[in-house]
């Protein structure tokens, strides 16, 4: 059986509790949030590794990048060798407005062109400044954290391991051809040695 004014003092029980305790407001942007390094704030573009081969724009699910690039024929390398085209970059731009950060883009990228930036403050008053162009993308770049340290325990990967098995091989047949050089040199010391002694002095020698 409830009393009168009995959730009135129940409410401000809860307000005496909760004014003893710490505030956990952040006061941004005064004070700046402590993100984990995997944010996904914005996307970086690394053009240099980009081949313009179009899979992070047809993956994409919100059609929200736009690339454009022409051929250009490179000479042969060497002398009597084929001419080959290659695709240049025109144009690569990410529309923030209808990007919904799902991050398919970076995982389907096969030559790391692109990354996550924990970067979020580009908010615009025009919408169509979303619209991020590649010399923005590249800016974004800058802000784009270094990779985590690999843990100590973990697998080393397989390729790693196939070129560390094939260098320890060479080390070793290395190591064997040196030290059977050294053992026949040994073994042809006192038989040279030998050779000097039986050798007769020539005239004129000990003067």
């Amino acid at each position: 059986m409830s009393f009168p004014g009995s959730g009135l003092a129940k409410g401000l029980a809860v307000t005496l509790r909760t004014m003893t305790k710490r505030s956990v407001t952040a006061q941004y942007p005064d004070v700046q949030p402590d993100l984990p390094p995997r944010t996904r704030g914005v996307i970086g573009l690394f053009e240099e590794n980009c081949t313009v081969c179009m899979l992070c724009a047809r993956e994409c699910p919100d059609w929200c990048i736009y690339i454009d690039s022409h051929k250009e024929t490179v000479p042969p390398a060497a002398p009597g060798g084929r001419e080959r085209s290659r695709n240049v970059l025109d144009r690569f731009a990410i529309d923030f407005a209808l990007c919904m950060y799902c991050g398919i883009c970076i995982e389907v990228c096969p030559f790391d062109a692109l990354f996550w930036s924990p970067e979020f403050e580009y908010a615009e008053t025009d919408i169509h400044e979303l619209t991020h162009e590649r010399d923005k993308l590249r800016e974004w770049m800058w802000t784009v954290p270094e990779p985590p340290a690999l843990d100590p325990a973990a697998e080393e990967p397989k390729e790693l391991a196939a070129a560390r098995k094939a260098a320890d091989k060479l080390a070793a047949q290395q190591q064997a051809e040196a030290e059977a050089a050294q053992a026949q040199a040994q073994a042809q010391a006192p038989e040279q040695e030998s050779a000097d002694r039986d050798r007769p002095d020539t005239p004129g020698e000990g003067t």
